[in-house]
Parts: C-alpha cells; sequence; structure tokens
C-alpha cells in the first residue's frame, strides 16, 4: 500500500536505435523536473548505464545554463557545500554537485556514493541521477521519478534487456514523501511499442511466479548430499512443499500444464522430477539406484560443499587431465557455469579485446562478447596488476570472489584423480588469485609498496624471499628500500603477518612397507609468530580472507597424488595423512607439500624415500578372490 497517490505518465519514443532514443529523452527529462519540481520538491532520475548518468548529468546542467539559471539545483550556499567537496576525487561529479546535481554509479568509492546521497537527502542538491542497478541499495525519497528508458544493453547485439518490472515498481516507489507531498509522480520514458506493455503490467496486480524449476539441478543436488532426498519419492515431495507447487494450479499456462486436475499435477511433477535426476546423473552429480534410491557421488559433494552449480562441476570432471597446465586451468576457470551472467556494457567489448592483446596467457579464437572471455581477459589483468575502468574493475571484484572457491573445487576434482602436477598449479592459481601477481613475478611483489624496480634492487643485493627481507638489519632494509617512514611501517605490518611455519614430520610405519598397505604420515606445524592470526594481507582482493593451508603427499616422477588435506591453521596443529603403497615393489622417492593458499614464497616441500617389499599374502590371496 503506498502511503501517498502516485501520478504516473508514459511517453513513448519511435526511436528504435537505443542510443539516439536516450539522447532524444534528455530534454523532456528536464521539461518535466522543471515542470513537477521545485524548491523543496527534488527528483531522481534513472538510467540505464555509467556513461548514461554522466551524460544525462551534463545535459541538465546544459539545459539550465541555456535558460539563464544555471544554479538552480543547487538549495544551499556555495561555502556550505565545500567541505562536502572536498572529499569528492571525480572532477565531474565535483563540477555537477556545485550546481546541484548528483549522479550515482555501481564503480564510485563508497566515500563519494554516501557524499552524494547526503547532500540529496538534507535537500542540498535538487536532482539524482543513478543507473538502474542501484534501484534497490538507494534509501532516499523525493518527490519525482524519471525513468529514462527501460532497458540495458546485455551484449547481444539484439538492442537491449527490459528491465525485470519489479525493478520499475521499486524505482516509481521512491516517489514517496509521506507527511511532504499530496502525491508524488513518476515520468516513464520507453520505446514506443513497449508503452501498452508497461500500461497493462504496472496499473494491474502483478503475479509473482517461481523459477525453482528452471535452478532444480543445484537444489536436489544439496537435497540428496544432507539425505533430505534418498529417493524420487521424497524428491517429488519435496516439490510439494514449494512455493512452485503452489503456483503451478493458479497459473499453469506459465508452466506449460494442460490441466490442473490432480492427474495433470503429479504427472507433470513426476516428469520434472525424472527429467532432472536423470540430467545429475549422466553429469556424475548423483547415481540411480535399482531405478529409485539416490545418492551423491564426490562431484556432487563437492558442488554442494563449495556451493557451485552442477554444470560447473561436470566441466570441471570433463575438461582437467593429468597434463593441465597453467593456460588449461585459467581457461577452465573462466568457463564455469558461475561466470555466464556477467554484463558486457557498450563497448566493452573492444576494452577486453585490449586487454587480452597485452595478456601474458592467449584467448584460442576469443569471442569478445563471451562473458567467459570476459572473465579469462579480467584475471589476467587481476595477475598483472593491469589498471582497468571502474566498470570492469567492479566485475573483476566478483570474478575473483567467485574464483577462490571454485579453484578450491578444482583441487578437490584433481585430487579425486590422484593427479599431481595440475594440483601444485591449481593451489599456485589460488595464490595468484590472492595476491594479483602471476606465478613467475617476484615474491617481493607481494610486499607492499614494492615494484618491480624496488624487486630488482633487491635481487641485486641477494633478497629474493620476504624471510631474507625479515632478517635483514633494520638500517640496511631502510636503505634497500628506500622507503617513507609510512611505507616501512606498512612493510613492517606485511613481514609481521606473513606466515612462519614449523613443520616436522614422522613416517608411522616400519620400512619396508608391503605392496598396498596403508602408510601413515604425522605432521606437526607450528607457527613461530605470536598473538592471534589476523586475515591475509591482500589489498588486491576484494574481500577479507582467512589463510589456510594444503598438505599433500605426491610422487614427481609419476605425476600421482597419494594423499591430500587442506588444513586449517592458528597457532599448532598435528595431521595425520593416511595413503596406499604403491602396488608394485621399489624404493620410491615421494615429496611432503605445504602450500599456502594466499601467499607465495612461504610453500614447504620435503623429499622421503619409501621402502615398499612384497605384498602379503594374505593381501594376495584376498586380491585373488
Amino acid at each position: 500500500v503506498r502511503p501517498v497517490p502516485l501520478e504516473f505518465d508514459i511517453h513513448g519514443f519511435e526511436i528504435s536505435n537505443f542510443e539516439a532514443r536516450m539522447q532524444a529523452m534528455s530534454r523532456p527529462c528536464y521539461s518535466n523536473i522543471i515542470m513537477y519540481g521545485g524548491e523543496d520538491k527534488p527528483a531522481i532520475v534513472y538510467v540505464p548505464t555509467r556513461k548514461h548518468a554522466r551524460l544525462t548529468t551534463l545535459d541538465l546542467l546544459m539545459y539550465a545554463a541555456a535558460d539563464g539559471q544555471p544554479s538552480q539545483f543547487l538549495q544551499c550556499k556555495e561555502d556550505d557545500l565545500a567541505p562536502y567537496l572536498s572529499g569528492v576525487r571525480e572532477a565531474a561529479l565535483k563540477h555537477s554537485l556545485s550546481y546541484g546535481v548528483g549522479f550515482l554509479h555501481e564503480s564510485m568509492s563508497q566515500v563519494e556514493k554516501d557524499t552524494v546521497l547526503h547532500l540529496f537527502a538534507i535537500g542540498a542538491t535538487r536532482v539524482l541521477v543513478a543507473t538502474a542497478s542501484l534501484c534497490w541499495s538507494i534509501h532516499v525519497n523525493c518527490h519525482l521519478v524519471v525513468i529514462m528508458g527501460t532497458q540495458h544493453f546485455d551484449g547481444t547485439g539484439t538492442g537491449g534487456t527490459d528491465y525485470p518490472v519489479t525493478d520499475l515498481l521499486q524505482m516509481m516507489g521512491r516517489a514517496s514523501r509521506p507527511l511532504k507531498d499530496q502525491s508524488g509522480r513518476c515520468v516513464l520514458m520507453c520505446h514506443g511499442p513497449r508503452k501498452e506493455y508497461y500500461k497493462k503490467f504496472l496499473f494491474e496486480p502483478f503475479p509473482v511466479e517461481s523459477h525453482l524449476d528452471i535452478f532444480l539441478h543445484d537444489h536436489f543436488v544439496a537435497e540428496i548430499v544432507t539425505r533430505t532426498i534418498e529417493n524420487k519419492q521424497d524428491a517429488v515431495d519435496y516439490l510439494t512443499w514449494t512455493f512452485f507447487y503452489r503456483r503451478l494450479a493458479q497459473n499453469p499456462n506459465y508452466y506449460h500444464l494442460q490441466g490442473v486436475s490432480h492427474r495433470h499435477l503429479s504427472d507433470h511433477l513426476s516428469d520434472l522430477v525424472e527429467n532432472t535426476l536423470s540430467e545429475l546423473e549422466q553429469s556424475r552429480v548423483i547415481s540411480i539406484e535399482d531405478g529409485m534410491d539416490l545418492s551423491a557421488l564426490n562431484l556432487g559433494m563437492i558442488a554442494s560443499y563449495y556451493y557451485i552449480k552442477y554444470t560447473t562441476i561436470e566441466l570441471f570432471s570433463s575438461s582437467l587431465t593429468a597434463k593441465t597446465k597453467l593456460k588449461g586451468l585459467l581457461e577452465i576457470l573462466s568457463a564455469a557455469s558461475e561466470y555466464d551472467d556477467l554484463p558486457l556494457r557498450p563497448g566493452e567489448d573492444d576494452a577486453v579485446r585490449k586487454l587480452l592483446m597485452h595478456a601474458p596467457v592467449a584467448v584460442d579464437r576469443p569471442k569478445y562478447t563471451d562473458p567467459h572471455v570476459k572473465a579469462n581477459a579480467l584475471l589476467q589483468a587481476h595477475f598483472s596488476r593491469t589498471h582497468v575502468s571502474a566498470d570492469l574493475a567492479l566485475d573483476q571484484r566478483g570474478i575473483l570472489v567467485s574464483a577462490m572457491g571454485l579453484i578450491q573445487s578444482m583441487v578437490d576434482v584433481i585430487g579425486s584423480n590422484s593427479w599431481l602436477s595440475p594440483a601444485l598449479v591449481a593451489m599456485e592459481m589460488s595464490q595468484m588469485v590472492t595476491q594479483g601477481l602471476w606465478e613467475r613475478d617476484p615474491v617481493l611483489m607481494q610486499v607492499p609498496h614494492c615494484s618491480r624496480d624496488v624487486c630488482k634492487r633487491c635481487s641485486e643485493q641477494g633478497v629474493e624471499s620476504v624471510f631474507e627481507l625479515i632478517e635483514m638489519a633494520d638500517k640496511d632494509r631502510r636503505d634497500l628500500l628506500a622507503m617513507s617512514d609510512a611505507q616501512l611501517h606498512d612493510v613492517t605490518l606485511f613481514c609481521n603477518r606473513y606466515p612462519d611455519i614449523q613443520l616436522n614430520y614422522q613416517l608411522v610405519n616400519t620400512q619396508p612397507v608391503a605392496a598396498g598397505d596403508q602408510v601413515t604420515i604425522r605432521v606437526n606445524l607450528e607457527r613461530e609468530q605470536d598473538g592471534e592470526v589476523g586475515s591475509v594481507d591482500a589489498p588486491r582482493y576484494p574481500k577479507r580472507k582467512d589463510e589456510a593451508w594444503w598438505l599433500a603427499i605426491g610422487d614427481a616422477k609419476a605425476n600421482q597424488l597419494l594423499a591430500i588435506k587442506r588444513v586449517n591453521l592458528q597457532r599448532k596443529a598435528n595431521v595425520r595423512l593416511d595413503f596406499a603403497a604403491p602396488g608394485e615393489p621399489g624404493a620410491y622417492n615421494l615429496t611432503l607439500y605445504f602450500m599456502c593458499d594466499s601467499y607465495m614464497g612461504c610453500d614447504q616441500e620435503y623429499e622421503f624415500d619409501l621402502d615398499v617389499g612384497e605384498a602379503d599374502d594374505e593381501d594376495m590371496v584376498d586380491a585373488s578372490d
């Protein structure tokens, strides 16, 4: 229920070209603000993209200047505005705010967003231009809302995708100021052919439908892993408790039902469950026994644990091999279904092309409008520390956050196949994502303010690791780094957080070990640092991250991974690793790997020999049976 009535106007523009239509809307937008606005009647203008936010803001200022009132949108003295503008770094934003118009987009810093919203909320500025994607995060109200266009560019070449009607309703809801206005007003500008569509869906109650049938695969995987669903009948019963089931009878045409009788509903649910479970079985995520009983396979458990899509885990399983190198891992990671909805804005295909032209790892026959190619380009830009635009940086942050769980699931899939080399490369990729470096880059580039020139200078002095930097005398370190006191303080904080782990291991079994017998290694881990272990020092990773480790045992010569375990370490830990001895008698040179998922240069490797003898007679008899 609206607290105040809403007066609503729809204007159609008979211009098919998207950009030309947006340009044609700018003058009517200004006219509506002048007509329906006033000194105490602020307005919010919603536009599709960051570019349109800037252009629309400049157009409004230009029209105001042409009318001889350049500061008509400013509701305070310039001296009162000055303290707020001092924290604004973007020149265009500072200029527009000084004339009473602010703009918002996703890529702005939080300080600038807060400044713009605060000035609008207190009435210092009268007009706020915002991108449509921010409609759910803007919590300021106004008298007038102008929606300039109802489409956003989707990179398909078809012109654009309509905003969800729920988003439009949210935008319209901002035109509400109880106890201040007798009514609010909304002006919607759209493509001419869409005018009747919006008349219908904005003035009539809008039904909320379920899309569970589209995303049912991943729901079933999670419920089968937790044993909530153990057979096909459980799956059908599970659906009867959902909103999806309630809507089937209410809107059967939407869900492609021929009728709403009990028989029709039962057949529809049975077919849906049968098809979904069959596709999951083909993906080797679950198994179906006796045509009825369900159980989760290893891939399903991994997908459920890391909360990733079943299509992604199927891709990992089918694409990863024992010979996969960094290039292959990067391509497989970029192809994950989690990146299907990565947005592509107008002109970004050219930016992606330029990034890939300078990328160290080439992409075969790239399609620059493909979101997965864009993910690959932005990952490589992150590793190379290449500067990208504000919009691309926003997309890059989302890619990096998703990448960490995807890489960990890749390690689990590789470990399930007992491949050593790709597992180690995937672990190194986790470090690359966290620190924003290639595996071949100098380790010291992790240290704050350490550029390539500083690393080169350190290398010339024989300092190539963080531990060697820590062991230097304070005066020598200061002279070598040639940094200010504030920068040296940052270096000290990083060095104090950098993990220094003492590792001791013991082979429990008496050698020689019978072929095929279980071998046990006990590993003792102890951190040298005092105090509580904080989050990882990784300013290029977009969110807080805790440090974790992998313990693995492998045969490098045979490229075989014998055992792997993920470890979370605070002060001390005792870890037990069990693995089966090789099936053939002989002397084996194995390696114990201790790999960090966050920092470079602190991994440890220990070689040890394992003498394998003939299998026990009892084991040979059991094998023959």
